[in-house]
């Protein structure tokens, strides 16, 4: 690799256990999201996580963890427990609250910047099978006047109401009208896990929000709604994203994002999508911002841009794509981030990342205890204080 970095491949360490008694689970790291559902809907239970099953549990966690559940149970961090780590010396430890809690805290948001965490302790969920999810489908010309009811919509949902939104270009399925085929939509990902009695009420009063060419949204599995993404980022495919943490849907936001789809190179057999994700509820509200080293003050949306590709000669206009969707959206972007759905900004983003600078600064003092060396540094890295 280049830089003489060294890949460590944790992927056959696939073991799960869970407990449905304390309702805790233990995930080794090479353990990926849909066999974590898999394993944990056998006893009714959910471990608040991401959205693509093809994405490994250690990064998703060590990074905070976001997904339909988090307004409602809140990111992974907050439902973490415990981890085993090697440490760049050698040696096996464990972090949790009473045993290494300084390692514990910098865990949770911090990346793989301070040892190998080969396996994680979570608190469990009760949930499912049965959820209301689905797919809202506008077409492009109402994007931007659905987006901008969004911000007030979600304002007074209930926690149970989880919303992703998509804009993105009309595949030609079958089931979208042939009219608006490779034209721009909007889509809405409404993940509804509250009382099913009152799931058509809310469901019915999103989709009034503009004229919906299709509405898949229904009862359903959660193992179904937790991989409906999943088309969209085939696994192994080329892509860079980009994102960043938004106070609200303004109309300059809005303009900006549908300007930035309109201007997505045109390359055959891509994929590109704008995604927009609500936060608040439990996500926002239930854990102090210094209780972990994952930042989410001030956010109440997250946006990220995901082109996908196939072939080498995209990556540039595709890279300069995203540089330039970034730089638009950068009046708009807080300081702090969800560091997982975006590439390294530089030196200055990092240390806005975590929320503040003393929370950097303890992440940075943290480092100097577990790796003095900065050997973990190919990554996000956070530099040992004794070497900033």
């Amino acid at each position: 690799m280049p830089g003489g970095a060294l890949v460590l491949d944790l992927s056959g360490m696939r073991g799960i256990t869970v407990d449905p008694q304390t309702r805790t689970v233990r995930a080794q790291a090479g353990v990926v999201l849909g066999e974590l559902d898999a394993a944990t809907q056998e006893h009714g239970l959910v471990v608040p996580s991401g959205t693509v099953t093809t994405t490994g549990i250690a990064g998703l966690t060590l990074g905070g963890g976001i997904g339909h559940l988090m307004r409602r149970f809140g990111a992974t961090v907050d439902n973490l427990l415990a981890c085993e780590m090697i440490t760049v010396d050698g040696r096996k430890v464990r972090a949790d609250e009473r045993e290494n809690p300084d390692l514990f805290w910098a865990l949770r948001g911090g990346g793989g910047n301070f040892g190998v965490v080969t396996a994680f302790e979570y608190r469990a969920r009760i949930l499912g099978p049965g959820v209301v999810s689905g797919q809202i489908v506008f077409p492009g010309e109402q994007a931007a006047a659905v987006l901008s009811k969004l911000h007030a919509f979600m304002a007074d949902a209930p926690r149970e109401l989880g919303l992703g939104t998509t804009l993105t270009f009309a595949p030609p399925l079958p089931e979208l009208p042939e009219e608006i085929h490779g034209k721009p939509i909007l889509i809405l990902l409404p993940c509804y896990t509250g009382p099913l009695r009152t799931a058509e009420e809310i469901i019915g009063r999103l989709s009034t929000l503009g004229a919906p060419v299709i509405n898949t949204v229904g009862p359903t599995t959660w193992l179904k709604t937790n991989s409906m993404l999943d088309a969209i980022v085939p696994y192994g495919r080329r892509t860079t994203v980009r994102g960043g943490y938004l106070a609200t849907l303004s109309e300059p936001v809005v303009d900006t994002l549908v300007e930035r789809l309109a201007a997505v190179p045109d390359a055959p057999g891509t994929m590109t999508t704008i995604n927009v994700w609500s936060l608040g509820g439990a996500i926002s509200e239930d854990v102090d911002e210094d209780a972990t080293a994952f930042s989410r003050t001030g956010a109440s949306w997250l946006w990220e841009s995901a082109p996908v590709w196939t072939e080498r000669d995209h990556d540039e206009p595709f890279d300069e794509w995203a540089a330039a969707t970034t730089s638009a959206l950068r009046p708009h972007t807080l300081p702090n981030a969800y560091t997982n759905l975006t590439q390294d900004q530089g030196e200055a983003w990092r240390r806005g990342a975590f929320g503040s600078e003393a929370k950097y600064r303890r992440l940075a003092e943290i480092k100097a205890v577990w790796d003095p060396r900065n050997l973990l540094r190919h990554n996000k890295n956070i530099a040992p204080a004794t070497i900033e």
